[in-house]
C-alpha cells in the first residue's frame, strides 16, 4: 500500500467515523422524542380523569402547565447534552481536539455545564424544540 492510498483510507475511515457519529446524534435525538412523547401521554392520564371532576379543573390546568414544563426541561437538556457530545465526538473524530489547547475533559464538563444551565429557562414552558 503506498502512503498516499494509506492516506486516503484514513480519511476514509474519519469520514466514515464523523457520518456514523452523526447518525447516533441523530438516533439518540429521535429516540428521546418518542420517549418523551410516552412520557407526556402517561403523565396526561390522571390529569385527564381528575379534569372530568370540576371541581379539580383549574387545580388541573395548573399542574399539567408545570408537568408539561418539567417534562420539557429534561427532554431539552438530554438533546443538548447529545448535541455537545456529537460536537465533541467529530471534533475528536476530526483530530481538531488532539492537537490543541483544548482538552476533551474540560470541553466534556463545559457542555455539560451549558445544558444544565440553559435547562431552567425550559422549565417556563417556552422550549424550542430544535434538533441541530
Amino acid at each position: 500500500m503506498t502512503t498516499a492510498n494509506a492516506a486516503k483510507k484514513a480519511k476514509d475511515v474519519k469520514a466514515d467515523l464523523r457520518r456514523l457519529a452523526d447518525v447516533v446524534q441523530r438516533e439518540v435525538d429521535a429516540g428521546a422524542d418518542t420517549v418523551e412523547e410516552i412520557h407526556l401521554a402517561i403523565a396526561r392520564m390522571p390529569l385527564d380523569v381528575l379534569a372530568k371532576l370540576d371541581i379539580f379543573e383549574s387545580t388541573v390546568k395548573d399542574v399539567r402547565k408545570v408537568q408539561e414544563a418539567s417534562i420539557g426541561a429534561i427532554y431539552e437538556a438530554i438533546h443538548k447534552v447529545n448535541h455537545e457530545v456529537g460536537k465533541l465526538a467529530k471534533e475528536l473524530l476530526g483530530g481538531r481536539v488532539a492537537g490543541s489547547k483544548k482538552a476533551a475533559r474540560p470541553a466534556a464538563k463545559k457542555a455539560a455545564a451549558k445544558a444544565r444551565s440553559t435547562a431552567p429557562a425550559a422549565a417556563t414552558g417556552s422550549r424550542p424544540h430544535t434538533h441541530a
